[in-house]
């Protein structure tokens, strides 16, 4: 395994209609008057391949890297689930403006019509300015003659569950239900390695090349999960020195830890690579296998390879926070399946 370590990327910065300029002061990269929407932590996604930028791998993309070792990378349940390929896309979402109101369709639907993964994700808000908010859900039953006529006449929103939001707020949002991220937000956010996305109503603006962006008002429709949930919002405590799992579903694992001294992950059980995001506070990463170490800034983040997941953080200054992203192979259960599907979060 002397090939194996925690790999950082290059900067993969998307510059957005509705972007804004938070992201690169957060990643410590020099600002500039683009408006820098999305952040592509970690991605498989071929149009916009993360590309490593330390250790021996520097320079080599992430696919051609996981080809070459998809096992010990992945791990041996992930690989031959996915194919060999990362089965998960991370980003760092710097909302100035409000987003499209917009859909994911499932791997059923995503297959069919493009030949690519659905797209479930989940949501972690970092910051929050003072009033953001966003929709997630729809907070009242409607029909689909219903939908196309609130699009039509400009008022879909009106039946959209609409969600004051703080940092550390939680959202699960998958695929079918709508939903939109709004100004003054800014969050980490774990997904389906896809880029497949409806959007169903844009505000009638311009896109960056000053032309209306295209919706897919027929594919949204078929998409679309109308059912309406009581609490949209992902409940649970706040516990520091402890690994709080947050999201908990057949398509991922996520869980969020604020630590304030040495914290021992021994993750090798789950037989799946972890993606860390450093949402706060820069921290040491130490290979428990050979003492190796890598520096995780804020703003930054890591695939650990499933072959060494066991390994210490280590806060530099007083504490950090911590976003870790993974498949969990280990409760292959009727219980542990159904509990997944309903999405029930234990702590």
């Amino acid at each position: 395994m002397e090939q194996l370590y925690p790999f950082l990327f290059q900067p993969n910065l998307h510059v957005v209609v509705w972007g804004g300029h938070r992201l690169q002061p957060y990643k410590g990269l020099q600002p500039t008057t683009d408006p820098i929407g999305e952040s592509w932590e970690v991605s498989a996604v071929p149009s916009s391949t993360s590309i490593i930028a330390n250790g021996a791998w520097a320079g080599h993309d992430l696919n051609s890297v996981i080809s070459q070792m998809p096992e010990a990378i992945l791990g041996k349940a992930v690989s031959e689930k996915s194919g060999g390929r990362l089965p998960l896309l991370v980003k760092f979402i710097d909302a100035q403006k409000d987003l499209s109101i917009q859909v994911h369709p499932n791997d059923e639907m995503a297959m069919r019509e493009h030949g690519k993964m659905g797209k479930s994700e989940m949501w972690y808000v970092i910051k929050a300015e003072e009033g953001s908010h966003l929709y997630a859900g729809f907070k009242q039953a409607i029909t689909p003659d219903e939908y196309e006529r609130r699009i039509a006449d400009g008022t879909i929103v009106d039946v959209l569950a609409d969600h004051a939001v703080k940092a550390g707020d939680v959202f699960y949002i998958p695929a079918g239900r709508v939903h939109a991220i709004c100004g003054g937000i800014m969050l980490a956010e774990v997904q389906q390695s896809s880029d497949v996305t409806y959007r169903i109503y844009d505000y009638n603006r311009p896109g960056i090349d000053g032309k209306p962006r295209q919706l897919h008002t027929r594919l949204a429709a078929e998409a679309l999960d109308y059912h309406v949930e009581k609490n949209y919002r992902t409940e649970y405590s706040n516990t520091k020195n402890r690994a709080i799992q947050i999201i908990d579903t057949p398509h991922f694992d996520v869980r969020v830890m604020e630590i304030h001294g040495p914290f021992h992950r021994n993750l090798l059980k789950y037989d799946s690579f972890i993606i860390s995001m450093c949402i706060e506070g820069d921290c040491m990463l130490r290979l428990r296998e050979n003492g190796q170490q890598t520096l995780l800034h804020e703003g930054h983040s890591t695939l650990i390879p499933a072959a060494i997941a066991d390994y210490d953080v280590i806060p530099l200054h007083g504490k950090t926070r911590l976003l870790d992203a993974f498949i969990n192979n280990m409760d292959m259960s009727i219980a542990g399946q159904i509990t997944r599907l309903l999405h029930i979060t234990t702590k």
